[in-house]
C-alpha cells in the first residue's frame, strides 16, 4: 500500500455533510503515520472512526496503518466499512488501489484484479495501478491453471485407484472360482500318447541293454546255450 489519504475539512464535509467529525484525531493520526508510528496512528484513526464510522478519511487511513503493521485482515475490514461511500469520493482511485493491495496480500487475486481495474478507470494515468493490475491478473491465471491441473491429477489418481480395486476384485473372484471347482483331467491327443509310449519303450530297451552289458562284463567266459 503506497498511499495515505490526507483529507481535510472540505472533502470530509462533502461526503458526510451532516456528520460531526472530529478532524483533530485524523490530523494527529496522519502526523504519526508520516513519522512511522503506525500503532499510535491506528489509535487516533479508531477514535475518529468511533465518532463517524463512515468517515472515509478515518477508515481509509486506519486501513493504511493496519496494512503497515501487516494486519491485512484488519485493513480489509476497515475498507469494507466504507465500500458503499468510497466509490463516489474524490479519492476513490486511491481507495480501490489500496483495496487491491489488501486483496493481493490475501491472495484473493480475483478481487485484486477488479480493484485495480476500478482504480485505473478513475485514474488511467496511474502506472503503479496498471503494473499491479497486470501482476494480479497473471497471478489469477496461474492460480486457475494450478487449480485445474491439480483437479485433473486428483481425478487421474482416483481413476487409477478404482481400476486397481476392480482388478483386485476380479482376481479374488477368479481365485475363489478355481478353489471351488474340482481339478480337471488334462487331455492329450493320440499323437502325444504314442510319442509318450515310444519314449517309455525306448527307455526300457536302453535299460535292458545296459543290464545285459553289465552281466556280460561280469562273466566274460560264459557262453550262452542254444536252446
Amino acid at each position: 500500500m503506497r498511499r495515505i489519504l490526507l483529507i481535510l475539512a472540505a472533502a470530509l464535509l462533502a461526503v458526510c455533510a451532516n456528520a460531526q467529525v472530529d478532524r483533530r484525531e485524523v490530523r494527529e493520526g496522519n502526523r504519526k503515520f508520516r513519522g512511522g508510528n503506525f500503532r499510535q496512528a491506528e489509535i487516533d484513526y479508531r477514535k475518529a472512526a468511533l465518532k463517524d464510522s463512515l468517515s472515509v478519511a478515518a477508515q481509509y487511513n486506519l486501513a493504511s496503518s493496519l496494512y503497515r503493521q501487516e494486519d491485512y485482515a484488519g485493513a480489509a475490514k476497515a475498507l469494507e466499512t466504507i465500500k458503499d461511500v468510497a466509490p463516489s469520493h474524490p479519492n476513490a482511485a486511491d481507495y480501490f488501489y489500496n483495496a487491491g493491495d489488501v486483496a493481493l496480500q490475501a491472495e484473493n487475486y480475483q478481487a485484486a484484479v477488479e480493484a485495480f481495474k476500478q482504480a485505473l478507470l478513475r485514474n488511467p494515468g496511474d502506472l503503479d495501478a496498471k503494473e499491479n493490475y497486470i501482476y494480479a491478473k497473471k497471478k489469477l491465471q496461474d492460480q486457475q491453471q494450478d487449480g485445474g491441473g491439480q483437479d485433473n491429477q486428483d481425478q487421474d489418481q482416483n481413476q487409477d485407484q478404482n481400476q486397481d480395486q476392480q482388478q483386485q476384485q476380479q482376481d479374488q473372484n477368479q481365485d475363489q472360482q478355481q478353489q471351488q471347482q474340482p481339478p480337471r483331467e488334462q487331455k492329450i491327443s493320440p499323437q502325444q500318447a504314442q510319442q509318450m509310449l515310444n519314449a517309455i519303450q525306448a527307455k526300457e530297451k536302453e535299460t535292458q541293454d545296459k543290464v545285459n552289458k553289465e552281466k556280460a562284463q561280469a562273466n566274460p567266459n560264459k557262453k550262452e546255450k542254444n536252446w
